[in-house]
């Protein structure tokens, strides 16, 4: 029991009671002026006031961090180091402020000061070109800072956000899309995604797999990816017109085309391709409400062969035990863009259930802060 009653009342419960105590204590300034005359709690407190700074400081390291990407250092830096001045002429950037965010990036291991002065590129840094989308998400950030500029108006009335009008494909799913729209969205998608395939694809085995339909396949590159780890995967992409007819460059890009099969629609109007004995759902629940999850996981049941598998691969919540990826990062930005949710693994295999399907199982990946992945199948 967490409360009880008494004399008409709640009275907290003992470990109610307990924590309001702790709360407290931890919190007086008397507790922490005595704490850092104490080793091991200095230690603590020490960790924890870090801790407390990284995440006032966040705001201003992500800008460190765009910054970087915006005036491409890692290439202007890729074959030798280079000391401010030369970046300032490069750039344009004033010398003294070029300094500032050289010294600002070697604090954050994106760049490395060496002895003579000159920056080079440091562990972070250095790796960044070498991660599929991450560039491309980075710019696109000052979209979702802004709408979280007023952050508790964000939080308080959902008003509209600019980044709910950056992805209009999710709300125009029932209507027209332009083309520079649907490109703007499948390039991103397409970059992110490679990410993802990597990561879901090695934690996923496809080899009883005859068939994949990917729901919401964008331009194809998780079935690219799917195609070229098994050679003898026919794959089928379905998605909007306007965005699958760019899958078809791709598949022949790679070879995969007498493989691949292309099908425009919306999932929304119309019933999904059948024949196929597994159904991809790459970072699409998300995207949307319960009414259309539960409408969308509906119709792929029916169009599965009996003992088919689905597969969602998405980022998700921590449910119980809250993670950053999923709860301090996508929750928020699905808030901003106004559809869909971050739901858990156990969210999302509850609804797989109701839909029908069996052995709904979250499959553990090496990287969840780049996809989780959920599996069931039809009985």
């Amino acid at each position: 029991m967490a409360v009880s009653e008494e004399s008409g009342g709640m009275r907290p419960s003992l470990a109610d009671r307990l924590y309001a105590w702790r709360t407290a204590l931890i919190g007086s300034r008397a507790f922490q002026k005595a704490a850092a005359r104490t080793p091991f709690a200095a230690r603590i407190a020490r960790k924890d006031g870090e801790a407390l700074f990284d995440l006032v400081a966040g705001f201003v390291h992500s800008q460190v961090l765009r910054t970087f990407v915006a005036l491409d250092l890692p290439a202007r830096l890729a074959n030798r180091p280079k000391r401010p001045e030369e970046l300032s002429l490069e750039t344009g950037l004033p010398p003294a402020r070029m300094r500032v965010l050289c010294q600002a990036a070697a604090a954050l291991d994106l760049l490395k000061r060496k002895r003579d002065g000159r920056y080079a590129l440091g562990r972070l840094g250095a790796a960044l070109p070498g991660i599929p989308g991450l560039p491309q998400m980075i710019a696109h950030h000052d979209v979702l800072y802004r709408d979280l500029s007023d952050a508790e108006g964000f939080f308080g009335d959902g008003s509209d956000t600019e980044l709910a009008g950056f992805w209009p494909y999710v709300f125009g799913a029932t209507g027209e899309v332009s083309a520079e729209t649907a490109q703007t969205y499948s390039d991103l998608m397409a970059q992110s995604q490679t990410l993802v395939a990597e990561e879901a694809l090695r934690a996923l085995d496809l080899r009883g797999t005859s068939r994949l339909l990917d729901v919401g396949g964008g331009t194809g590159a998780f079935l690219t990816a799917a195609g070229l780890a098994f050679p003898h995967l026919q794959l089928h992409l379905f998605d909007l017109p306007v965005v699958a007819e760019g899958a078809a460059s791709r598949f022949d890009a790679h070879g995969l085309s007498d493989r691949a099969t292309i099908s425009g629609g919306s999932f929304r109007t119309d019933a999904l391709p059948t024949g196929a004995d597994a159904v991809s759902l790459v970072r699409v629940l998300y995207d949307h409400s319960d009414e259309t999850v539960r409408m969308l996981l509906a119709k792929v049941h029916a169009s599965l062969k009996d003992g088919g598998r689905v597969i969602v691969a998405e980022p998700m919540s921590g449910g119980d035990a809250p993670n950053r990826a999923g709860d301090a990062y996508f929750a928020v930005y699905c808030m901003a863009m106004r559809t869909g949710r971050v739901r858990s693994a156990e969210e999302i295999a509850s609804m797989l259930k109701e839909a029908g399907f069996s052995d709904a199982t979250p499959v553990k990946t090496a990287r969840p802060f780049i996809t989780s992945l959920v599996t069931a199948r039809k009985p």
